[in-house]
């Protein structure tokens, strides 16, 4: 059963990210302030649930919440400041894109790079411990999920449908194949082998 807050004396935001592990694509994450007494039997973390129980659990998350909101990073920019500063700028937009001000984050991992003064405790495994949390990761699960499918309309041959930018084994192949798109982020190792191959986006065919 997961936990409704941390503090209840204070407005809390949970934040989650999503796609840091991935070769293409943006980061994404999510800020979700959840009513007092909230209770929601199928709210957990995104990773334990079918992708269709989280397009639902999504629509009751911003029915419900006191306030929600997404933030993303580029390709380009992770590539500027590395993944994880990447996380914490997503999460920073999330934060600020809301429109109720929090008083403290729950911010799953074990870092973070502070938001102006405000108070944040880090949780490992967060999203399956706090429902705001929980509900931040759904958000940012389902709404990058959103962004590599119109991304595979445009690139099929990578099956971002199925990988969602992830380092599957038809992911690796079609870049060796077909070279990169502008969605791919050029410090990672996009091969796999080791070796951090550079290709331009003109060797796309």
């Amino acid at each position: 059963m997961l936990l409704p807050y941390l503090n209840p004396n204070v407005i809390e935001a949970g934040c989650d990210e999503a796609g840091r592990g991935c070769l293409a694509g943006a980061v994404y994450a999510a800020a979700v302030i959840l009513p007092k007494d909230y209770k929601n039997e199928m709210l957990n973390d995104s990773k334990q649930l079918s992708e269709n129980k989280r397009y639902i659990l999504r629509e009751q998350i911003e029915r419900d919440a006191v306030a929600w909101a997404v933030g993303v990073v580029s390709p380009e920019e992770i590539d500027k400041i590395n993944i994880l500063n990447a996380s914490f700028l997503a999460m920073h937009r999330a934060v600020d894109a809301l429109k109720v001000r929090p008083e403290a984050l729950l911010i799953d991992g074990n870092r973070f790079k502070p938001y102006h003064d405000l108070p944040y405790t880090t949780v490992v495994k967060g999203d399956g411990k706090y429902m705001s949390i929980a509900a931040a990761s759904i958000l940012a699960k389902t709404y990058r999920d959103d962004y590599m499918q119109r991304l595979h309309q445009e690139y099929p041959v990578y099956r971002w449908d199925s990988n969602k930018g992830y380092p599957a084994k038809v992911h690796r192949e079609a870049i060796r194949q077909y070279g990169v798109s502008p969605y791919h982020r050029m410090t990672y190792n996009l091969l796999g082998d080791g070796q951090l191959e550079l290709f331009s986006n003109d060797d796309f065919k």
